[in-house]
């Protein structure tokens, strides 16, 4: 009995501690993510997004706004860094309503980049096709 009581005593305290680090993990699992998106890794970016995915239950979608590379998201790092096939791979991650949305600024990633002269961006054709 007091094996047991013992037991369940440490499993709650553990619990305890993993469920307060599960914020500062998410942050730490997607902190070179901008980097891997200029480099134009696909395999790396994919790897991560899987890993986040399985490790936090989060999808692109659920953590997208809430990175910034240099002030721009990531597609449009992508299209500054002229990473197509990682753009093109957020591009087909993220819901066709998700894309649409304006971003911090306002604008969508279309008209951004259509004012940023990036309007013949493979990445753009993308999300034209897509959109």
């Amino acid at each position: 009995m007091l094996k047991l009581v013992k037991t369940t005593i440490a499993i709650a305290t553990i619990s305890l501690f993993t469920a307060g680090n599960a914020q500062a993990d998410v942050s730490e699992a997607l902190q070179n993510i901008c980097t891997i998106v200029k480099a134009d890794d696909k395999g790396e970016l994919r790897k991560k997004m899987k890993r986040v995915e399985s490790d936090f239950k989060l999808k692109l979608k659920d953590y997208y706004a809430g990175i910034s590379c240099g002030g721009n998201s990531l597609i449009r790092t992508a299209m500054l860094s002229n990473a197509v096939e990682t753009g093109t791979l957020m591009v087909k991650k993220m819901s066709k309503g998700d894309l649409n949305t304006p971003e911090q600024d306002g604008k969508t990633v279309i008209a951004w980049a259509s004012e940023n002269g990036l309007e013949t961006s493979p990445i753009v054709t993308a999300l034209k096709d897509r959109i």
